[in-house]
């Protein structure tokens, strides 16, 4: 019979992936001898899996960082892809960047028709490809081990040949001066998506606000809208309304 300490250690353990004993300890305020001894039947059950001094949920471990990103805020992530896929048409044409957000998006767009696609994710490619009379287009390139996409200067020129009705991208941090990321070629790809829509569009989870990232990708004069799931912070909100973009709020 599982106790609530057990229910504790498969909940931190859903949320974060692969977490080492001592952490576990740590989060619970017991001893390292009393997780240990707490671990050993859900191992033994094979809920959960130990390796090299950590432990993680059956099926779960070696999982890659883009598999276990896709696990946080994923009800707002969810959210959020609901409310823009309802403002996606059948037939319309859609331009990716990579990201969890996005590929929640192309999730909630699999019920759509005759749509055209075009992107350097992998995931939402498999995700969209040979249904409903959809057409995707995949940016080339050499496959991030992490993410599964392209990027560089093959995938750059691929969709600078294109315009779309909806350009949407993730984004890594958002603060008052626009949406920026932490990795050069994430940026620039996710630039030159927004120049390709009729329609610009950003979509965050409220965890990335207040976040300041290396790299900017856009000021908010550059994007038409902003969907989340919870309000920002109100300079940020100032900022928006000051450059005319529309905060759209799932949910």
């Amino acid at each position: 019979m599982l106790s609530k300490r057990h229910s504790d250690i498969l909940k931190i353990l859903e949320t974060e992936g692969t977490v080492t004993i001592s952490d576990l300890a740590r989060q619970l305020g017991v001893s390292l001898e009393t997780v240990r001894r707490d671990v050993k039947p859900l191992s033994e059950t094979g809920a959960v899996m130990r390796v090299h001094g950590a432990v993680g949920l059956a099926g779960q471990i070696g999982e890659a960082p883009f598999q276990k990103r896709m696990r946080e805020n994923a009800a707002a992530k969810q959210a959020i892809a609901r409310a823009l896929a309802a403002s996606i048409h059948d037939g319309e044409s859609v331009m990716f960047d990579t990201g969890t957000t996005t590929s929640y998006v192309a999730r909630e767009l699999m019920g759509h028709r005759r749509l055209t696609v075009v992107t350097n994710s992998s995931d939402i490619a498999r995700t969209l490809a040979t249904v409903n009379g959809n057409r995707v287009y995949m940016a080339g390139g050499e496959l991030r081990s992490d993410s599964g996409a392209a990027f560089g200067k093959s995938a750059l020129d691929f969709i600078a040949r294109f315009t779309v009705h909806h350009a949407v991208i993730s984004a890594g941090a958002v603060d008052p001066c626009g949406v920026m990321d932490y990795a050069l070629e994430e940026a620039e790809f996710a630039r030159l998506v927004l120049s390709r829509g009729e329609r610009r569009v950003v979509v965050t989870d409220h965890t990335k606000f207040g976040r300041r990232g290396l790299i900017s990708v856009a000021g908010f004069d550059g994007i038409g809208e902003v969907i989340t799931d919870q309000p920002p912070a109100p300079e940020i909100t100032a900022a928006l309304d000051a450059a005319g973009t529309t905060l759209t709020l799932a949910g």
